[in-house]
């Protein structure tokens, strides 16, 4: 009795990197179209590691995130979760973007907790899925509004025929139907495939238009075609796109026609000055800044998309245990409220399966002299001048 006593307490003494990790699977697009927006994903979660590990892991233990490319294939990312549901995790993260999560939706409607890193998928409540970050609806919602009070009421639309431009469009669509944007109107609506070499007719039919605005709603290389087609075309105007662009990739690579005022939605992440946001939220912030010091990696919003996810299902297996139940894991996570993240306050409770909506979204523009997002709105989008 004396030695199995005295053996349980030399275990709980030794130091978290001296145990058996949690390990915790994720299915990234590391390579392929999504790579820009999956690998700063995987930074996120490596720095995260030594953050948990820091703060004693789970139960004295430290978190392993071990990595799955799913190439930026919905049948990949369906045959990684196959393999992995054989051995009945209790968690799972990823995909990165819409269309792998939701090939893998189906997969674990049983379990186990999936956390997919898109924010334009929406989960049942009460499902083992959920969604990071603030909703495609929300985000546009707060473009919107901005817009409105700047007295931009004649906006260009186009979005790609894939399920994250498909997304956008129904949401955008909902909301110019709402009496928020009553006297606003889309006054040209175009789509092309996100494989083509160019969009120079869609933007022409736009411009002939006589929009005040444009939104280009799609990611990757398939929206620098869309900005090499607004910059040929001459339209200098303000152009709004998914903050799935708000990459520091993204914005070397397209540095040369990228839009004169680029208007990106975004959660409260930002660096931002003369207004403060909740302590916790900020506190939040300062641990995954510093996460970053002597890095030659820079994070953005790809790299919160992952990192809050991680410390909300770490804070969940630190209550139920490494070894909890799916079910278990996902009533834990159901409960979560105001738990601070980098993106701001996070209500299971209120917003079941995201915890977050437009309370928590600015609107930012690029700085590309001081190579920055500036918040310009308060939270809805309110301008702040």
């Amino acid at each position: 009795m004396f030695l199995r006593l005295f053996a349980t307490l030399l275990l709980l003494a030794l130091p978290a990197a001296a145990q058996e990790p949690v390990t915790i699977n994720v299915v990234l697009p590391l390579t392929g179209g999504g790579s820009f927006l999956g690998q700063q994903e995987q930074i996120a979660l490596q720095r995260a590691e030594a953050v948990i590990s820091e703060q004693g892991g789970v139960q004295g233990r430290p978190v392993r995130f071990a990595f799955h490319d799913d190439q930026s294939s919905p049948q990949v990312a369906v045959q990684i979760t196959t393999r992995l549901l054989a051995a009945k995790p209790n968690v799972l993260m990823g995909s990165g973007l819409v269309a792998m999560c939701n090939a893998m939706a189906p997969l674990v409607r049983r379990g186990p907790v999936t956390y997919c890193f898109s924010p334009g998928i929406y989960p049942e409540p009460g499902s083992f899925l959920f969604s990071s970050g603030v909703s495609t609806k929300d985000l546009a919602a707060a473009l919107l509004a901005y817009w409105k009070a700047k007295g931009i009421t004649r906006i260009g639309l186009i979005t790609s025929t894939d399920a994250s431009g498909q997304d956008a469009l129904r949401n955008i669509l909902e909301l110019m139907a709402q009496p928020a944007q009553a006297g606003m109107a889309i006054v040209e609506q175009q789509r092309f495939n996100p494989t083509d070499v160019s969009a120079a007719a869609q933007i022409e039919r736009i411009k002939a238009a006589d929009p005040q605005a444009v939104i280009a709603w799609s990611t990757g290389s398939a929206v620098g075609t869309v900005f090499k087609a607004i910059t040929a075309a001459g339209l200098e105007l303000p152009v709004g796109t998914t903050n799935g662009n708000m990459t520091y990739a993204q914005m070397q690579a397209f540095a040369a026609f990228l839009p004169k005022d680029l208007y990106i939605p975004s959660a409260e992440w930002p660096p931002h000055e003369g207004k403060t946001l909740h302590p916790d939220v900020e506190a939040a912030q300062a641990r995954f800044f510093a996460a970053y010091q002597n890095s030659p990696t820079k994070p953005d919003a790809s790299s919160t998309f992952s990192w809050d996810p991680a410390m909300l299902i770490v804070a969940a297996l630190r209550d139920v245990g490494p070894d909890a139940t799916p079910d278990a894991l996902r009533e834990r996570i159901a409960r979560t409220k105001d738990f601070a993240g980098v993106n701001g306050l996070y209500d299971m409770q209120r917003l079941p399966q995201r915890g977050l909506d437009l309370e928590s979204v600015i609107v930012t523009r690029w700085d590309a002299a001081a190579l920055r997002w500036v918040p310009v709105s308060r939270p809805r989008g309110a301008p702040l001048d």
